[in-house]
């Protein structure tokens, strides 16, 4: 079995900044891609941020310039630095990751199970 566990969710101001950390674990061979969705209050979930597993990066362009999308390789992790948050940004955060498992060629992809951020105004 893989997990994804998010953490690092909260509440915070405006202008603030929140740091997302989500850690795969378990039986995995490989990652490939991790990322970053949301999903705002009645609303569809979105793509926030990608990362490849040669550190290519792509934004959304709600976020361009105010997050950025990082991992770190040997602990399988992925983080999302969240700076001049705005109301707006207030959602549940997902992790996200394309994975392959021991001992399967196949790629699953894997969903966290949500980390709420709330930015007041």
């Amino acid at each position: 079995q893989v997990q994804l566990v998010e953490s690092g969710g909260g509440l915070v101001q405006a202008g603030g900044s929140l740091r997302l950390s989500c850690v795969a674990s378990g039986s995995i061979g490989r990652i490939n891609a991790m990322g970053w969705y949301r999903q705002p209050p009645g609303k569809q979930r979105e793509l926030v941020a990608t990362i490849t597993s040669g550190g290519s990066t792509y934004y959304a362009d709600s976020v361009k310039g105010r997050f950025a999308i990082s991992r770190d390789y040997a602990r399988n992790t992925v983080y999302l630095q969240m700076n001049g948050l705005k109301p707006e940004d207030t959602a549940v955060y997902y992790c996200n990751a394309d994975i392959v498992r021991i001992g399967n060629r196949q790629n699953y992809n894997f969903w966290g199970q949500g980390t709420q951020v709330t930015v007041s105004s």
